[in-house]
């Protein structure tokens, strides 16, 4: 059962943080021991600086942060890994909350100076809920930073989650040696020379031995048998079945612009991490050793390539094996689909896979079946739960900014909606369209895509609205649910998929609407 072997070695995991955390280097340098890459971005190559491997549109290089998720795919001592690499920008949280549905385990990025951030919080809420397995990352360890038994309390106390040290530093910033390999006994030293792609590993089964002092310096030699005698009395020892439940985090430091303790963290997760997990239907738990294929769309990107206005469904698959040509029934239309081409990635770069196997990741192209959590089939009629779409938090009028283009207009906002970017809201009133984003920065990515991929401008007009609530009557023909859309006229919208959604301009009139109309139920996610 070849099935079987190829779901063995596959290794399906996110990559989150801050922003400005690292991630993407990491990703970058990931890929470089992977040898999927032979130069990362960050090399500065004839006085020009790359833009990062997996940061591919256009916005992303002109602004330094990551805006869409991306797929990136590597082998690496025959493990098949799929990395997807987030966007930290809270701004952007829920492409990064929609990915999470897809991985199998997270790799959390931690800024030694900066610590745990706000946002790596909210992510860390989301991986916990689930019991996705996480491995930490503290990166920067070049720099000067928090103390690492400082660091952990952090780690511990902030996101909740129960450490144990793999990993542990010699120093930091300015007096920084090495790391010390707790998981396969060596020291790793630091010669902080860029152009090394890997520094010197030295064996040390045994701290007390004297070679040790010669390595690092007696300071520093018995600075770190204080540290790791401390840490096997404090932390407890790893166990594999407890990270993979989601009770136990393993934490490595290192410095991914330094290209160190990078593959300590990938060798380490190449062996523990999980290979891909079953996923809960609305009818059942679909295992991915099942022999009929599942899988579901988390998430669609229009213009992947900007020449060919192409847009592009990403599907994980679940269960069974996904092949070229093969008719699979997409539940939520009920009708066959077979696709002739679809795609692997690695980052901007394609190619036409013949069969994919679960905790893989395939592109396929779209003509506007696709929306963000359809699931497709061999047959079974089932839906994955868990994919949902956020009350949006800004709310902007959008006016055509050029009549010649309105055509351009209408179809750049109906594919960047379906990409999950924003959401669109028509007034009952007077037709008027209105959208609404998780974060404010969205607006600027989403005026930006539809000058530089559809031709077309927009401009935006401030709406005073506070929060925007999808609308669920007990019975669409009571009397109650009549007089609600007669009163609150001016204040609903329909969404894309025509759901009635209740745009409250405060705190204060939600809860009045809410008191006022109990039969009516309002929610802030689109999921029910």
């Amino acid at each position: 059962m070849s099935n079987i072997k190829e779901i063995n070695r596959r290794r399906t995991f996110g990559i989150i943080s801050h922003p400005d955390a690292g991630k993407t280097t990491l990703t970058e340098k990931l890929l470089l021991f992977g040898g999927a890459i032979q130069e990362a971005g960050a090399v500065k190559s004839n006085k020009i600086k790359k833009g990062a491997t997996s940061d591919f549109m256009e916005i992303e290089r002109q602004r330094g942060i990551s805006v869409a998720t991306s797929v990136l795919a590597f082998e690496y001592q025959n493990i098949k890994i799929n990395i997807l690499d987030t966007p930290g920008h809270k701004d952007f949280a829920e492409d990064t909350f929609r990915t999470l549905t897809a991985v199998d385990s997270v790799i959390v990025v931690i800024d030694v100076a900066k610590g745990v951030e706000e946002q790596t919080e909210k992510l860390v809420e989301v991986c916990r809920m689930r019991n996705i397995p996480i491995i930490v990352f503290i990166n920067k360890l070049d720099r000067e930073g928090k103390d690492a038994f400082d660091l952990l309390d952090e780690i511990e106390q902030k996101l909740h989650l129960k450490v144990t040290p793999l990993s542990f530093p010699i120093g930091m910033g300015y007096d920084f040696k090495g790391i010390y390999n707790l998981w396969e006994k060596n020291i790793n030293l630091f010669t902080g020379d860029p152009r090394k792609d890997i520094e010197d590993t030295i064996e040390i089964n045994d701290l007390s031995n004297p070679e040790l002092d010669d390595l690092i310096g007696e300071k520093a030699a018995e600075k770190l048998r204080e540290e790791i005698e401390l840490v096997e009395s404090v932390y407890p020892d790893f166990e594999k079945e407890s990270y993979q439940g989601g009770e136990l985090q393993p934490v490595f430091f290192g410095s991914a612009l330094n290209n160190f303790g990078v593959r300590e963290l990938l060798d380490c997760f190449v062996e523990i991490a999980p290979s891909p997990r079953p996923k809960e239907s609305d009818t059942r738990l679909v295992k991915p050793t099942e022999k009929d294929f599942t899988g579901f769309v988390f998430k669609i990107h229009a213009n992947m390539d900007p020449k060919h206005r192409d847009r592009l469904a990403f599907v994980k698959i679940v269960s069974g094996k996904f092949e070229r040509n093969v008719p699979y029934l997409h539940v939520r239309h009920g009708k066959n689909l077979r696709f002739s081409s679809p795609n692997a990635f690695f980052a901007e770069k394609k190619e036409v896979v013949d069969v994919s196997y679960p905790g893989d990741i395939v592109g396929l192209h779209d003509t506007g079946n696709f929306k963000i959590g359809d699931t497709l089939t061999s047959g079974e009629e089932l839906n994955y739960k868990g994919i949902p779409s956020f009350s949006p938090e800004h709310f902007r009028y959008i006016n055509n900014a050029d009549p010649m283009k309105s055509k351009q207009l209408e179809k750049g906002i109906d594919q960047l909606m379906d990409e999950g970017v924003a959401q669109l809201f028509k007034l009952e009133l007077n037709g008027r369209k209105v959208i609404g984003t998780v974060g404010a920065l969205q607006f600027e990515v989403i005026q930006y895509r539809l000058e530089h991929e559809y031709g077309a401008k927009c401009s935006y007009e401030n709406l005073n609205v506070h929060k925007a609530c999808w609308v669920e009557p007990s019975d669409p023909k009571n009397e109650e649910f009549a007089d609600f859309k007669r009163v609150k006229n001016k204040f609903l919208a329909k969404d894309k998929r025509g759901q009635l959604v209740f745009l409250a301009d405060s705190a204060f009139s939600l809860q009045m609407t809410q008191q006022k109309y109990p039969s009516i139920k309002f929610h802030f996610t689109s999921e029910f």
